[in-house]
C-alpha cells in the first residue's frame, strides 16, 4: 500500500464522521479568524463555547462527566484538525487539564468541574513552570500553606497556555517545603473567578503561536478550599504530574505528525506553480528529492504515531516509547517544515505565506511538555 492511500489502523467509519464533522467546524468558526487571533494574541473568549456546543471539548472523557465518551482516537482527531488547519486553540491543554481531574479527582470534583469543562464554561490552564524552574519541575517554589480549611498560595507561574482565558488552573505547588526533590509537590485545581490575590499578566511575545494566549500567572495569599486537592493526601504531585505526560507528549507528537504533512502538501504545490529558469521548480531534481525526502519522513512520522495511538488506547504506551514520539516527531516537524520553508525561496520568510507561520509556530514543539533533551535522558536511562 502506497503512502498517498495510507489509512490510520484505528480509523472506522465513526471516527471518520467524527473528523467530518470536527473539520467543518474548525473551517466555519475558527480557521477565518486566525489573522485576527494572531494580532490580539489570543482566541475570542466565545470561541470556547463555539467548541463546546460543537462537542469538540473533552472527546475522551467519559458521557456522565459531559465529555464525548470517545477514545484518545477522538481527541486526536481534534489536534489533527487544528493543526492542519493551522489553528492554535488550546483544546489539548483543556483535555491535559480534564485528564488530571479524571484520573486524580473524587467524585464531587469530576461533577463539578467536567461537565463545565465540556461545555466551554470553564476554560482549564495547567500551571507547572516557573520563572526559575521549567524542565525541572522539582525546583518549583509557588507555595500552598494549610490554613483551616483553605490552602493560602503565594508565587507565580509562567509560559501558561490559556491563562488569559483560564477559570480554572491545575497548579503545582508546595505544600512541604521542607521536603526535598519531588516530595511536597501537590497538585491543587483554582477556580480563579473573582478570586482575591489572583492576576494575569499580559500575553507574553513568543516567536510564534501569537494566536495562542500564553501568560504569567502571579498568586499574592490567594486562599482555595483545601478541597481542591487533587487525590487523597499531599505530597503526590510531581508523581501525578509524571504518569499523565505520555498523554501530553503524545498529543504534541500528533500536532506534530500533521503540521509535517500540511508542510510536505502545500511545499508541494508551491513548487508545481513556482517557475524558475523557464520551468516549474518541481522539475529540478533538487526539488523532487527533496521533497520525496520529506514525503517519506512525514509517512514514516505517521506510522509510527498510529503505532503509539493504538497501543495508548490499548493501555500499553510506555513512558520511554512516549518520549521518544515526543523527541523524534517535533525534531522531524521542525526538520522537514525548515526544508519546505527553503523550497519556497524568499516567499517562505514572508509570514503571510503558511509555510513562514509554520515554521515559527513549530519551534516551541521541540521544548514544552519536557524538552527533547530530557526525553533522550528519559529513553537512555532505560537502556
Amino acid at each position: 500500500m502506497s503512502s498517498m492511500t495510507y489509512q490510520s489502523p484505528w480509523m472506522n467509519d465513526e471516527l471518520r464522521m467524527f473528523r467530518a464533522t470536527v473539520g467543518q467546524f474548525i473551517g466555519k468558526e475558527f480557521a477565518p479568524n486566525q489573522d485576527r487571533w494572531r494580532e490580539e494574541h489570543r482566541p475570542d473568549a466565545e470561541a470556547w463555547s463555539r467548541a463546546g456546543a460543537a462537542s469538540i471539548l473533552l472527546p475522551d472523557v467519559p458521557q456522565e462527566y459531559g465529555g464525548g465518551g470517545g477514545t484518545f482516537a477522538h481527541e486526536a482527531i481534534v489536534r489533527d484538525e487544528l493543526a492542519q488547519a493551522g489553528v492554535h486553540f488550546g483544546s489539548g491543554v483543556q483535555s491535559i487539564v480534564a485528564r488530571y481531574i479524571l484520573c486524580y479527582g473524587r467524585e464531587e470534583q469530576k461533577l463539578n468541574w467536567l461537565p463545565r469543562m465540556a461545555r466551554g464554561e470553564l476554560v482549564g490552564a495547567i500551571a507547572m513552570s516557573e520563572p526559575a524552574a521549567g524542565t525541572d519541575l522539582q525546583g518549583i517554589k509557588t507555595t500552598a500553606r494549610r490554613d483551616g480549611n483553605d490552602y493560602v498560595i503565594n508565587g507565580s507561574k509562567t509560559f501558561i497556555t490559556n491563562g488569559l482565558h483560564a477559570g480554572i488552573v491545575c497548579l503545582a505547588v508546595k505544600t512541604d517545603v521542607s521536603a526535598a526533590g519531588p516530595k511536597g509537590i501537590s497538585l491543587i485545581m483554582v477556580e480563579v473567578e473573582d478570586l482575591a490575590g489572583y492576576h494575569v499578566g499580559l500575553p507574553l511575545e513568543k516567536i510564534g503561536m501569537h494566536g495562542q494566549d500564553t501568560c504569567e500567572l502571579f498568586f499574592d495569599e490567594v486562599r482555595v478550599p483545601a478541597w481542591n486537592l487533587l487525590g487523597t493526601a499531599e505530597g503526590n504531585g510531581f508523581f501525578q504530574m509524571m504518569e499523565q505526560l505520555p498523554y501530553e507528549r503524545l498529543s504534541i507528537a500528533v500536532g506534530a505528525v500533521a503540521t509535517t504533512e500540511l508542510a510536505v502538501a502545500i511545499t508541494t504545490h508551491y513548487v508545481k506553480d513556482r517557475e524558475a529558469f523557464g520551468k516549474p521548480l518541481i522539475d529540478f531534481q533538487n526539488t523532487r528529492f527533496k521533497l520525496a525526502e520529506c514525503k517519506t519522513e512525514a509517512h514514516i512520522s505517521r506510522v509510527f504515531l498510529d503505532n503509539c495511538i493504538e497501543r495508548f488506547i490499548a493501555g500499553q504506551l510506555d513512558d520511554v516509547t512516549a518520549a521518544m514520539a515526543k523527541y523524534w516527531l517535533t525534531d522531524c516537524q521542525c526538520r522537514i517544515v525548515d526544508e519546505c520553508l527553503q523550497l519556497h525561496g524568499g516567499y517562505g520568510y514572508m509570514t503571510e505565506y503558511p509555510i513562514a507561520r509554520m515554521w515559527a509556530d513549530s519551534r516551541v514543539q521541540r521544548i514544552y511538555a519536557g524538552t527533547n533533551e530530557i526525553m533522550k535522558e528519559v529513553i537512555g536511562w532505560a537502556l
